[in-house]
């Protein structure tokens, strides 16, 4: 697995810093109000898992899962809920949690869905934003890091359901997933 990457782009370390940081920005920004996390399936639960053992206020965590990707490496537009939240939102403050927002077609059509189910607030929390691949404007509250047009895995970001459950975020090298 380590061979198929050709460098190392943010660190473990690196990203237990900044899970810290983004916690305590939400801590801070949702004090005394209701709260609830919406961690993304299956790649934003590495970095949910982390930023909600550091989040220091009373929240819920729920789950959900959508694709605008199926098996592509690139967006067909078109996003498909396939898990949804088991709690109702309304009139709470909600946090999405994702691992990378590119496109923005997941991240819009989710903020869309939730407030139309009348959550209080809806802001969205991504450990990678890649805005040179955005076409759909969408505001980030929470941004981990921005990162170049590559193709990066780990941290819960993968290739074919591989590469998840490495510690960091490398990039990950063309012929493995050119072929």
């Amino acid at each position: 697995m380590l061979n198929d990457i050709e460098r190392i782009l943010i660190s473990e370390e690196e990203l237990d810093a900044k899970t810290s940081e983004l916690a305590s920005e939400i801590s801070e920004d949702f004090k005394g109000e209701e709260l609830i996390v919406i961690g993304i399936l299956k790649g934003g639960v590495v970095f949910a898992a982390d930023i909600i053992k550091k989040i220091s206020i009373p929240m819920e965590i729920e789950f959900m899962a959508v694709s605008s990707y199926g098996k592509e490496s690139e967006t067909s537009g078109v996003v498909t809920l396939k898990k949804d939240i088991d709690t109702s939102i309304a009139g709470k403050n909600v946090i999405v949690v994702e691992d990378i927002v590119d496109s923005g077609y997941t991240m819009k059509y989710l903020t869309k869905l939730l407030l139309d189910r009348h959550a209080k607030s809806v802001k969205i929390c991504t450990l990678l934003s890649k805005p040179s691949r955005r076409k759909v404007e969408i505001d980030l509250d929470y941004v981990g890091f921005e990162v170049p047009d590559e193709f990066v895995v780990g941290y819960g970001l993968d290739f074919d359901e591989k590469y998840r459950n490495l510690p960091f975020v490398g990039v990950l090298k063309r012929e493995v997933y050119s072929k």
